[in-house]
């Protein structure tokens, strides 16, 4: 009887830790993928328009991007100040 008493809390011993190893690379997945998600760069390519052609201004990403879109493009040949329209890629 006591051999079995052994045996079976082996048995319950390694269910146990088997459970806990789970739950750690459950934890672990979830911050990595909660990291990865919120670390990523908001970049758009954006462009903005002069007499019915779209003049290209590359790819602007976080803050810069928000700026231009707020603030518009303003080109120093013309003096002019332009809307700008970004889109993902």
């Amino acid at each position: 009887m006591l051999a079995l008493n052994t045996i079976l809390k082996n048995d319950l011993k390694l269910k146990i830790n088997k459970m806990k190893k789970g739950k750690m690379i459950l934890i672990a997945a979830i911050g990595v993928i909660a990291f990865a998600t919120t670390s990523c760069k908001k970049c758009h390519e954006c462009h903005y328009e002069k007499a019915g052609a779209e003049v290209e201004l590359g790819e602007y990403c976080d803050d810069e991007l928000e700026t231009l879109e707020a603030n518009g493009y303003h080109n120093h040949d013309d003096d002019s100040t332009y809307e700008v329209h970004c889109h993902e890629h």
